[in-house]
């Protein structure tokens, strides 16, 4: 077993200095680090208002045509906790979701957009999810000259519709 005064002759040895980091255990002798993006209190549980800014979030990035792998990265989180994020299991820091508004291109305030104030989960309608699907498949269309042309015909549709609102309506 080798001696402490061994320690004391190397070189750098200092012994009013605190032990190197490897030598410091993990964690606290509290209990583990909490991470500062996922509130705890005052309520464990995420509420409606979170899975309303979850769901908002999977909105904008799939409108964006980005998977949850790339926004983790763009906000500096695991896959995991993104995906926590947009099921609204785990609430987010005010800090947190000016990231996320910042890497989406919306206001903060996008995200509580539509936000009821009774106390239940929004469900997404069928006229969203096509919504939805529409700009996820316009986002991975790569030719610009396709995009255009798709854009071009959605507004002629559109002002077809609002000429003519009693026609091919039920």
């Amino acid at each position: 077993m080798p001696d402490i005064s061994d320690h004391a002759a190397a070189p750098g040895f200092d012994p009013d200095r605190p032990a190197p980091a490897a030598a410091v255990p993990a964690e606290p002798a509290h209990g583990p680090r909490e991470d500062p993006d996922v509130e705890t209190r005052p309520s464990p549980r995420a509420n409606a208002a979170d899975h309303h800014v979850g769901a908002r979030i999977r909105e904008r990035r799939i409108m964006l045509g980005l998977s949850q792998q790339q926004l983790a990265q763009m906000i500096g989180v695991t896959y995991q906790q993104a995906h926590k994020y947009e099921r609204g299991l785990n609430r987010i820091s005010a800090g947190r979701l000016y990231e996320i508004a910042q890497v989406l291109g919306v206001p903060v305030s996008w995200f509580f957009d539509g936000l009821s104030t009774a106390d239940a989960p929004t469900e997404m309608t069928q006229r969203q999810r096509m919504c939805l699907e529409l700009a996820r498949n316009f986002a991975a269309i790569d030719n610009e000259k396709h995009q255009e042309a798709l854009s071009q015909m959605a507004r002629a549709l559109a002002s077809q519709s609002h000429s003519t609102p009693s026609e091919g309506r039920a």
